[in-house]
Parts: structure tokens; C-alpha cells; sequence
């Protein structure tokens, strides 16, 4: 029982007990969203093109490495709170924007591409002031505990959401899983804007 009581250890404090439930539900849907945007790339942008495929991935993942320098100011200098509030709400955007987009049948290769490529230098900013903010959280004995559960919650929405977007991508369609995880997004904003952090 100490044992269950100790890995779950963070959990007891507000701030990151509410962190924790919105970002769980925001990850669910990057991921159903990652999973929507490669099928339709592979199979309705580019008759299965792994050229495409990895152009898309560059420029989704590209930003992180490229922006580290400047990220990592960011996230040491900035408040990381209000930081985290506009990284992920310009994901909510984008994920808005692009759900619109394939739902009106508009969308085209290209605008995935810059879609990915603005998603990716979001998520640069985003990745570091994440988890430095973690530690502003929980503090320093207990940051080794936060980051376990973070990777517990992170690797289980990388299994929830996949499945999750086959799911709706066979009943509504992939534009319908870019909104849901554009609402998603309210979850950790909410989460945000109620913990008290100093």
C-alpha cells in the first residue's frame, strides 16, 4: 500500500493534480491528431508517399532541435505558465485551423506542410517550458516522481489516442478528429488558468 502511495506521491498536490488530468486529455489528442494527419498524407495527399510522409515529420519535429538554443532561453526566462498558455493555444488553433480545412475538402499537401512546420515550432517552445514548469509544480524532492508519472501519462496517450482517431476516422472522418483534438486543448488551457502558482 506505501508502495501504490509512493508512486502516486506527486498526485497529491493540487497544482499538479490538475496539471496532470489536462495534459493527459491534451495528449490524447495530439496523438489522435498525429495519427489522422499521417493517414490522410499517406493516403488521401500523396498516394502513399514516404517522401511526403518524411517531409511532414522534418518539419513537425525539425523546430525542436533547430530552436533549442532559443527555446530553452525561452523557457528559463519567461513566465512558463502564461508561456504554456499561448503554445498551447496555438496548437488548439492549428488543429482548428486544419480540421476546417479537410472538412470543407480544401485541404492540400502544401497546407499540411505548413501547418506540421508551425505545429513544430510551437512544440519547441512548448516542450522545455513543460518540463521546467513540472518542477515550478511539484519542487525539487518530489520532481523525480513527476517526471515518472509524466512519461506514464505521455506513453499512455500515445496507446489511447491512435486508437482512439481509427475509431472516429472510420465513423466521422479525419477532419472530425483534428476539432476534437483542437477542444482537447481546452482541458490543459483550463488546468492553466485555475491552479494558483506563484
Amino acid at each position: 500500500m506505501n508502495s501504490i502511495a509512493s508512486t502516486f506521491r506527486s498526485l497529491s498536490l493540487v497544482n499538479y493534480r490538475i496539471w496532470f488530468a489536462g495534459a493527459l486529455v491534451s495528449n490524447i489528442g495530439t496523438w489522435m491528431q498525429r495519427t489522422a494527419q499521417d493517414w490522410i498524407v499517406l493516403t488521401q495527399l500523396s498516394d502513399d508517399s514516404a517522401v511526403a510522409m518524411g517531409v511532414v515529420m522534418a518539419l513537425q519535429f525539425g523546430p525542436q532541435v533547430v530552436l533549442l538554443p532559443v527555446t530553452g532561453l525561452a523557457a528559463d526566462r519567461l513566465n512558463r505558465r502564461k508561456l504554456l498558455m499561448v503554445t498551447q493555444g496555438a496548437q488548439g488553433v492549428l488543429a482548428l485551423g486544419l480540421g476546417l480545412i479537410t472538412l470543407t475538402g480544401l485541404v492540400q499537401l502544401w497546407h499540411v506542410y505548413v501547418f506540421a512546420l508551425l505545429l513544430g515550432i510551437t512544440s519547441a517552445f512548448d516542450a522545455p517550458a513543460r518540463q521546467t514548469f513540472v518542477g515550478d509544480l511539484v519542487g525539487r524532492d518530489l520532481l523525480g516522481n513527476a517526471v515518472a508519472l509524466n512519461s506514464a501519462s505521455f506513453n499512455s496517450a500515445r496507446l489511447i489516442g491512435p486508437a482512439v482517431a481509427g475509431v472516429l476516422m472510420a465513423i466521422v472522418g479525419a477532419g472530425w478528429v483534428f476539432v476534437i483534438n483542437a477542444v482537447s486543448f481546452i482541458a490543459v488551457l483550463f488546468s492553466l488558468g485555475v491552479m494558483k502558482v506563484e
